[in-house]
């Protein structure tokens, strides 16, 4: 193959610089290069909340891969049809990309591989999402893993490749015409809301690498006893930059294990949450309906509730709940939610309200700027109780006695719920600035009134669980 033919590098979720297998080997080849984003079927279809993080991850990431000298094209259309035509006017003969685990990137990437060979282009896919590909993590009989504890302890011990330096240059190809991230309009459907969640977003890898930095510092000793409490800067963070490859995984493994050797004591729960991140993907690779599918079968028949009005005043923020609505609520304003307040919420949900997991799914998919569908599944699964390796159904967590146990002093609520509150923060102001004028809230002088009895509510859970054993 000719050193003149250039390779078109197509970026997806894998915006930065360092430990990154692609471009680490495109600067080794010194072949010409141009990088294309496609704004594809597949892009299209996020949420209003992930399409308009990831343009803003471009916007920050596509100039700094310019100045190493890359060329950049974006374009809009199906995939395979808008990667022939580019790579025919760059007179690419390769296209290269980092892999991706969704079930419907696999599928489409496995058709363009296939297509793009047929027709004399070399079609290579890199590493890079996940520290352990699922392929090559089995159980000792040879099939996927289904519960997270034996996970673990497969993966533990494995090696994971010391993180790539950052590139430093790249041999620039053919600079091509194309549209603009404007063009786009990748925040189109954020509407007002963009203005407040961008006041939260830490975009681009510089960003991520600080999180990581001030985690290390300082929040990571008492990461295992500290982490759940949802008014305390005690977690990492990094969730956003996984989702958009800001960072990558094995970047923030590395770290977590030096953490570890130097005696940080939240050390290995943190490298642990990082692999429950790796189970998602691991699970959502062999059980491509993760997300549309109760995990298990015997729970079709349960009498989940569609989307309903009360599952509405739940998207709101407004069940009259205080722990569940700062928990919404923090979800509109920032595009993010704690963890402890994510299964607090999606219990209330799935349980009190009685509510189908997926109608969760479905909004969590839009509001959240570090949407990973594998985890995002798994997660709301796990709490439905329908899922692997879930909670049992039972288990019903109680907003009230978790916010005694993880908000004592209120401080959560109080960020984000300004109703009764005359020096309420911006944060939970901010809300009512986010939400869809539609909506027609403004701050009030209380909550509604609860949708359901928090007793009523978990023995209704309960005695729907019990006649669904009986059947």
């Amino acid at each position: 193959m000719s050193d003149a033919k250039p390779i078109l590098l197509w970026l997806r979720r894998d915006l930065r610089l360092a430990d990154h297998p692609m471009l680490t080997a495109a600067e080794t080849s010194g072949r010409p290069v141009l990088a294309l984003f496609i704004l594809d079927d597949l892009a299209a279809r996020y949420g209003a909340a992930p399409r308009w993080r990831l343009g803003e991850a471009l916007a920050d990431f596509l100039p700094r891969l310019e100045a190493l000298g890359c060329p950049v094209v974006i374009r809009r259309g199906p995939a395979l049809e808008t990667l022939r035509a580019v790579a025919k006017e760059a007179g690419a003969a390769a296209v290269w990309w980092s892999r991706d685990l969704d079930p419907a990137a696999i599928k489409r990437d496995t058709e363009i591989k296939s297509a793009l060979k047929a027709e004399g282009i070399e079609a290579r896919s890199f590493a890079g999402q996940v520290m352990f590909p699922p392929w090559e993590v089995q159980t000792g009989q040879g099939g996927p893993y289904r519960v997270y504890t034996p996970f673990w302890k497969a993966v533990r011990g494995l090696p994971v490749a010391p993180p790539l330096a950052a590139v430093k240059s790249l041999r620039p190809g053919p600079a091509l015409r194309g549209e603009t991230l404007e063009d786009l309009a990748l925040g189109r459907d954020m509407r007002r809301g963009a203005a407040v969640v961008a006041k939260h977003a830490r975009v681009g890898e510089a960003a991520a690498q600080a999180r990581l930095t001030r985690f290390l510092e300082g929040p990571i000793e008492d990461y295992k006893t500290r982490r759940d409490f949802m008014g305390e800067a005690a977690t990492s963070e990094l969730s956003e930059n996984l989702a958009w490859g800001e960072i990558s995984p094995g970047q923030i493994w590395h770290a977590g294990q030096r953490a570890l050797h130097e005696g940080a004591t939240g050390a290995e729960h943190f490298l642990k949450e990082l692999v429950w991140r790796e189970f998602a993907w691991h699970l959502m690779s062999h059980f491509p309906n993760l997300a549309q599918e109760n995990w298990r079968s015997e729970w079709n028949s349960f009498p989940w509730r569609g989307d309903n009005d009360d599952a509405e005043r739940w998207r709101r923020g407004m069940t009259g709940e205080p722990l569940v609505d700062a928990a919404m609520r923090e979800l509109y304003v920032t595009g993010r939610m704690h963890n402890r307040a994510r299964m607090i919420a999606a219990s209330y949900l799935t349980k009190h309200l009685m509510t189908d997991w997926r109608v969760g799914l479905k909004w969590f998919e839009d509001c959240l700027t570090d949407h990973d569908p594998a985890a995002n599944a798994m997660g709301w699964q796990w709490v439905a109780g329908c899922g692997p390796d879930a909670a049992p159904y039972f288990r019903v967590f109680n907003p009230a006695s978790q916010a005694e146990k993880f908000d004592k002093n209120g401080a959560y609520r109080r960020r984000w719920i300004a109703e009764g509150n005359r020096h309420a923060p911006d944060t939970a102001r901010d809300f009512f600035a986010a939400v869809p004028k539609s909506w027609g809230l403004t701050p009030g002088a209380r909550l509604p009134d609860p949708v359901v009895d928090l007793a009523e509510g978990r023995a209704r859970a309960l005695d729907a669980y019990a006649a669904r054993e009986k059947n």
